[in-house]
């Protein structure tokens, strides 16, 4: 049986469904194709404590490897307020509300095409 490579579309919704499933706040799916040379999704996210934004990357990272997507990199830590996983065409950013308040990463990139937003 051939294996199927998701497409950084899938990978992205898969991302927001496992940081839905752990209660993110504000959760917002970005086309960057059109603005970005180096990610065709952005996913953002907050969560309120160390303690939820660590589940929300170990969600996203388990649910995603068991379609084969393992990231490439990751930066920050739970208890800095951010996390940045690096999928590929697809970057997840896991902020406390601090941090997102601070890098407004919402407002940078408010050129992409906002394909998802779950309050």
């Amino acid at each position: 049986m051939e294996e199927r490579v998701l497409q950084s579309i899938e990978i992205a919704r898969r991302a927001v469904e496992a940081a839905s499933d752990k209660q993110a706040d504000d959760i917002v799916m970005l086309d960057t194709r059109q603005v970005c040379s180096f990610a065709d999704y952005f996913v953002i996210c907050s969560g309120e404590s160390t303690r939820q934004i660590e589940a929300i990357w170990q969600e996203i990272r388990e649910k995603l490897k068991r379609d084969g997507v393992v990231p490439s990199h990751v930066e920050g830590a739970a208890d800095s307020g951010w996390i940045l996983l690096d999928l590929g065409e697809v970057i997840v950013h896991i902020f406390s509300p601090l941090q997102r308040d601070y890098y407004k990463l919402d407002e940078l990139w408010h050129k992409a095409t906002p394909v998802i937003r779950i309050q």
